[in-house]
């Protein structure tokens, strides 16, 4: 077996990089391909590195049994497994290759991917009635071959809600809910995408199935039970269901509800209320923190009473304190200051846009928070409102006629562009949009 890569160089707003590069479940996308296709198909996986391909087309017909894919979408290793396995049973039986598709009425499909997303070609029976919408995901079994059939691989989601609400703020008077995979492809075209990889159909998709596997296996609940009782801890506190790595230190009087990992040589500290997250590598979370539902990247520090609900965070982000994130995506290497509130809600019934590959376009969520991309500083005070992003290497400081942001922020509006150039030289632009021209620094 082996892999080809289609690289997708298309930079992702507002972090200005590729797809590729950016932290699904506290790593890198490519990253998380590498060591999923190593672990799914062990010594059946060639050791070699082939060069990366413009398209699908490139593949060379002598191959041998091989898996593309593009490097900008993710997929877990459920949705791997099911399509390897009806992907060899197709090629099989018809000496052809195969390319994974999602129904069209699939819900997870319909809600999350194809909102800001253009990449997924519907195709058509000889009727012209749509079929699914195809993938970037291929098997072939001996090499390139013109002759593909498109394989749907179900989500087979679960419809579960995260709280109840006034009818106002939900859709036809029902309460908020998620329909929760079973198994997950995402394309990465916006910071939505990498929002929803993370939480809907990262950490509270692992709860759900974690749940409805307990429903139905009698002896795992008698082992999470007798787990507990042996550490004398609440059922979802037990080590069945909270995995601490080496030199985690955890204050007794800290609350971690399961299913929650925590990496190495973490430092929780005393009044914190963990719930169903995942924790990355020397990560500090000081003196009455709240988190829930949230992917907390490496060297991230979260000083006293700050709060991350729904969110997600990339490595050695700062959240300072009495800062509340809900439904939001904070870049690596960037500071969130004191006293800051990303909303999630528009007062007004107007539908939540976020900006993509695409432009502006609309989300389809009720509530959905903002993004702050790579190397941002942004001071204390700000209000910000739904849907809205800050570009990577932008510094921002609250004035009092500059308090609300309610639109999208770009490098140019950084703040230290107004200052002495001894100053403004300090803050290095990393990032930069393509095209663009990195300064580079002399001595």
């Amino acid at each position: 077996m082996r892999k080809f890569v289609i690289e997708d160089r298309r930079h992702i707003p507002p972090f200005n990089e590729p797809a590729s590069e950016l932290s699904v479940m506290g790593k890198q996308l490519k990253i998380h391909h590498a060591q999923l296709l190593e672990d799914y198909f062990g010594d059946r996986m060639e050791a070699r590195a082939d060069l990366p391909l413009q398209s699908v087309y490139d593949l060379p017909s002598d191959a041998g049994e091989c898996l593309v894919y593009r490097d900008s979408i993710y997929f877990d290793r459920e949705y791997l497994d099911m399509f390897y396995t009806r992907a060899r049973e197709v090629a099989k039986a018809h000496g052809c290759g195969v390319r994974a598709a999602y129904a069209p009425d699939d819900r997870v499909f319909t809600t999350y991917v194809k909102p800001l997303t253009r990449s997924f070609e519907p195709y058509f029976d000889e009727h012209d009635n749509l079929i699914g919408y195809m993938t970037d995901l291929w098997y072939f079994p001996a090499g390139f071959t013109n002759s593909i059939r498109p394989v749907i691989i179900p989500t087979d989601p679960v419809e579960k809600g995260f709280y109840s609400v006034p009818h106002y703020m939900s859709q036809d008077g029902q309460d908020l809910t998620h329909f929760l995979s079973e198994r997950v492809l995402f394309s990465i075209e916006s910071w939505v995408h990498v929002y929803f990889a993370n939480t809907v159909q990262g950490v509270f998709a692992r709860g759900s199935r974690y749940e409805e596997y307990a429903k139905t296996h009698n002896l795992f609940q008698l082992k999470v039970l007798w787990q507990a009782i042996l550490e004398w801890k609440q059922v979802l506190s037990s080590s069945a269901v909270v995995k601490i790595g080496k030199g985690t230190e955890i204050h007794p009087s800290a609350v971690v509800l399961g299913p929650t990992t925590i990496g190495n040589d973490c430092y929780i500290g005393p009044g914190v209320v963990i719930d169903n997250c995942h924790i990355g590598d020397n990560v500090t979370i000081d003196q009455g923190c709240q988190l829930m539902t949230s992917v907390i990247g490496n060297r991230c520090f979260f000083p006293f009473r700050a709060s991350s609900y729904f969110s997600v965070f990339m490595d050695n982000s700062i959240l300072a304190q009495n800062t509340c994130v809900q439904m939001c995506v904070v870049g690596r290497n960037t500071f969130v200051g004191a006293g800051n509130t990303f909303t999630d809600f528009n007062l007004l019934p107007s539908p939540i846009k976020a900006v993509g590959l695409h432009g502006l376009e609309e989300t389809g969520q009720v509530v959905l928070g903002g993004c702050v991309g790579h190397n941002c500083r942004v001071g204390s005070g700000f209000v910000i409102f739904p849907g809205r992003m800050i570009e990577s290497d932008t510094v921002l400081a609250a004035s009092p006629t500059n308090r609300v942001i309610s639109r999208n922020v770009s490098y140019q509006e950084s703040l230290h562009h107004t200052m002495p150039g001894p100053i403004a030289d300090r803050h290095q632009r990393y990032y930069p949009r393509p095209g663009e021209d990195i300064e580079e620094e002399t001595w």
